[in-house]
């Protein structure tokens, strides 16, 4: 049965709103070589978990909690007491929430059926056909989409220039296997379909019969079913806006999708109208959570509040003392949550040790040129643009560069030839026994990979005086680091040293988008080191005492081993602090391997994990951040001494230094919604992974150089591997949104909130939840949304902070 609906422009406004919207609701995924944690949900922030649940069952067929058995085992284990599921009970909204505690419980104990997405057309067509259609649309869509985003894997390239619906129909008019599959006149369908994206859309949707109050979440659905693949489009949109522009990559895909529904619905109409006419009804119906979303909601609630008990009665243990004379050491670190463990090791090894948690970027958003190298390399959070330019090396390193260039340049010409179309099945016949060394090396894991080591990171072009102090001045104070300076200062960005492993990338410092820590740190090294910045700070009430080096470092938190780029400004006076510095490093490293090894599978003591580093076959060489639950902002001694067992991500903050509270806004702008975006992507990987994880690593090949698909095609998978949350007998990733622990006053912090939407909607709909620290550093106070907050019934009598004057 056909359908006509009228097209005036009012209409087309309205469907342009609903294609922003779709695509303001998929997640952006970064490419393998610089890719970070991405929250999911990313769209759906304005929400809460329950009317997100309704909307990914409806348009993606997927849970956003775990099975009911999963809660429901931990409340038998004692995980989950009463009190908890009495209060996550108390806090959820009245509308459809069990009457008490007994109906809670009751709930718990049936299953619930699995959620079921509303059909689309390809699914209804292929209902009838017997053809599985949704999976051809996946396997052509997926063979275009490779050639088109390709990042320079492919040898052929396809042509670009185009944008990509003009791109694509300029292939679909010619790819026979549809009509071979039995779509008939597929190539004359694409070849007749308007040549704008936007007039696609619209005619599509007219002649579909989807009004303007079902395309917003019919829209949504098309684009999830093109996965990983709509998810780095809107990565292209992501970085395009960020510089001012715009780009139309995830609409123009969204055109496509929309095309193949027509041409099956042109050809199944009668089979499928009366059905379809069913599923556009209920497309149009308002998104609204169930009692079996509500009850899900709540029971999430209740295993989060069971692990926020735990972490206040650890919280509320006498920890390590504060150390008021000159450090024999300090070293700060990212906050990432593998830095925990660290931290904890090394104060062990001497407690005169003091360590630092702060952003892994250092602060300075750095767009970087490696050695020999012209290509850029963000080196910040992705949520924020460049504030400098920089490279390795100056002009007494011009011959090296050259070299390093022309070997770099063969090494790729050799590659090509290996693979190139005619030479690589001689080539392999011809050399393939000059190899067998090179075989058994990587094979056997007997080649260790150095650390990063270029010439030393400059800013390029020079700054002058007056920023470089401001930006010492900046990044000093937010690490709350102004005083009692050590005689030797670590600046430790973090890597990952592992082989074979597309997803490499996302083992790496997620606060330097995706990239090794070490530039960050050898550009504020170089930074404090310089004397005229130091005497400038000094007129800020900033002394830095003229024994005091700060030395760059790389954490390698796949072996625990640190390098120190000590070359890079060297001091004679400091040769013993450096010497026992290594000393105490190297064996907070043994420590902290021990520590982890314990928790790898075959894991066989600290001495195992370097092998892992090295072995082509390992899918788990480090657990990451699985585990993450926590983000604590408070002075050290808050923490000192209490095992938080690399789930916490630490930052230092006194907030009786924080005059103005600027650097209490830029924790709750910044670093927390990164730690919220990480913690976030592992909550999806492991309650949704077929929808929001990257799959299975054995069945992982890169394409288009950009990310994964399992096999030989299909859907680009983005998100985090299986093998990432899960062991092979267990999950490792306890599904938990992040708790964000702050020692500062709750009027500074509900002011923050206000002047910041989008943060303030993270806490009010429970995407986070906020804990007011005390000067004890015990948690006090949960924030419980609108701008309210409400004692926490332990530490009800513990001594609060001040609040400030009105």
């Amino acid at each position: 049965m056909a359908h006509s609906h009228p097209s005036c422009e009012q209409d087309v406004l309205t469907l342009d709103l609903a294609v922003d919207h779709a695509v303001r609701a998929i997640p952006p995924a970064w490419p393998l070589a610089s890719s970070v944690a991405v929250n999911p949900f990313l769209g759906q922030a304005d929400q809460d978990l329950a009317t997100v649940a309704a909307r990914l069952a409806r348009v993606a067929g997927t849970s956003v909690t775990m099975p009911r058995a999963w809660y429901r085992d931990r409340i038998a284990d004692g995980d989950i007491e009463d009190a908890d599921l009495s209060d996550a009970l108390a806090a959820a909204p009245l509308a459809l929430r069990p009457a008490d505690l007994g109906a809670l419980k009751a709930a718990a104990q049936v299953a619930r059926p699995d959620a079921i997405a509303l059909p689309t057309i390809a699914d209804l067509a292929a209902d009838v056909s017997g053809i599985d259609w949704p999976g051809l649309i996946a396997q052509r869509f997926g063979a275009w989409a490779a050639g088109y985003i390709d990042a320079g894997q492919a040898l052929w390239a396809a042509p670009c220039g185009r944008g990509a619906y003009a791109a694509w129909r300029a292939v679909a008019t010619h790819d026979l296997t549809p009509e071979i599959a039995g779509l008939a006149g597929f190539a004359t369908h694409v070849s007749q379909s308007p040549e704008a994206p936007v007039d696609a859309v619209v005619s599509v949707a007219q002649r579909i019969g989807v009004s303007a109050t079902a395309a917003p979440t019919y829209f949504h659905q098309m684009l999830m079913t093109l996965g990983g693949w709509a998810q780095y489009a809107r990565y292209r949109l992501w970085q395009a806006e960020l510089a001012g522009g715009t780009d139309a990559t995830v609409s123009d895909f969204l055109a496509i999708r929309l095309v193949w529904e027509a041409a099956l619905f042109d050809r199944y109409e009668k089979d499928i109208g009366a059905r379809w006419a069913a599923v556009v009804a209920t497309h149009a119906l308002p998104v609204a959570a169930t009692s079996d979303d509500v009850v899900d909601t709540i029971l999430q609630e209740a295993s989060e509040r069971a692990a926020q008990r735990k972490l206040a009665d650890t919280l509320a243990v006498p920890g390590g003392a504060e150390i008021v004379s000159r450090p024999a050491l300090q070293a700060a670190f990212c906050i990432d949550v593998r830095s925990e463990i660290f931290r904890r090791a090394l104060e062990s090894v001497n407690p005169a040790i003091q360590t630092l948690g702060f952003a892994g970027f250092f602060g300075l958003r750095a767009s970087h040129r490696r050695f020999a190298s012209d290509v850029s390399e963000h080196r910040l959070p992705v949520l924020l643009n460049p504030g400098l330019t920089t490279c390795s090396g100056g002009a007494n390193d011009a011959g090296a560069d050259q070299d390093a260039r022309l070997k770099a340049r063969a090494r790729r010409a050799w590659g090509r030839f290996k693979l190139a179309a005619v030479s690589s099945f001689a080539f392999v016949e011809a050399t393939g026994p000059i190899y067998t060394g090179k075989l058994v090396i990587d094979a056997l894991g007997l080649r260790a990979k150095p650390a990063p080591n270029d010439p030393a990171p400059r800013p390029d072009p020079a700054l002058d005086l007056e920023t470089r102090m401001a930006a010492a001045e900046t990044v000093l104070r937010a690490m709350s680091l102004t005083a009692n300076f050590a005689k030797l200062v670590i600046l430790a960005g973090h890597g990952a040293n592992v082989v074979n492993n597309p997803h490499a990338s996302g083992l790496q410092c997620g606060a330097c988008g995706g990239y090794s820590g070490e530039v960050n740190a050898r550009l504020l090294a170089a930074l404090l080191n310089d004397p005229k910045v130091r005497c400038s700070l000094d007129r800020k009430g900033i002394a830095i005492p003229a024994d005091t080096l700060f030395v760059a470092a790389l954490h390698d938190t796949t072996t625990d081993a640190v390098t120190l780029y000590s070359d890079d400004c060297v001091s004679s006076a400091h040769g013993t602090a450096l010497d026992e510095a290594r000393i105490w490093l190297a064996a907070a490293g043994k420590i902290a391997r021990g520590e982890r090894a314990l928790r790898l599978p075959r894991g066989t003591g600290e001495s195992s994990l370097v092998k892992r580093s090295r072995d082509w076959a390992e899918v788990r060489p480090e657990w990451a951040l699985a585990g993450c639950k926590a983000f604590i902002a408070a002075p050290r001694s808050r923490t000192a001494g209490r095992n938080l067992e690399g789930r916490a991500f630490l930052h230092d903050y006194d907030w009786k230094g924080d005059k103005e509270f600027g650097v209490l806004e830029l924790i709750l702008t910044a670093p927390v919604v990164v730690a919220s975006w990480i913690s976030l992507q592992y909550y999806g990987s492991t309650v949704a992974p077929a929808v929001f994880g990257g799959g299975n690593k054995l069945l992982h090949n890169v394409v288009g150089g950009i990310g994964v698909v399992e096999g030989n095609g299909g859907t680009l998978r983005a998100g985090l591997p299986w093998q990432s949350v899960h062991d092979g007998e267990r999950l490792v990733h306890e599904p938990l949104r992040l708790s964000v622990c702050i020692e500062a006053p709750r009027e500074a912090m509900t002011a923050v909130l206000e002047r910041h939407p989008g943060v303030r909607a993270l806490f009010d709909n429970r995407w986070l939840s906020l804990f007011a620290l005390d000067e004890m550093g015990r948690m006090a106070w949960r924030y419980t949304g609108d701008l309210a907050w409400a004692p926490i019934r332990q530490a009800e009598t513990s001594p609060v902070l001040p609040e400030m004057a009105a």
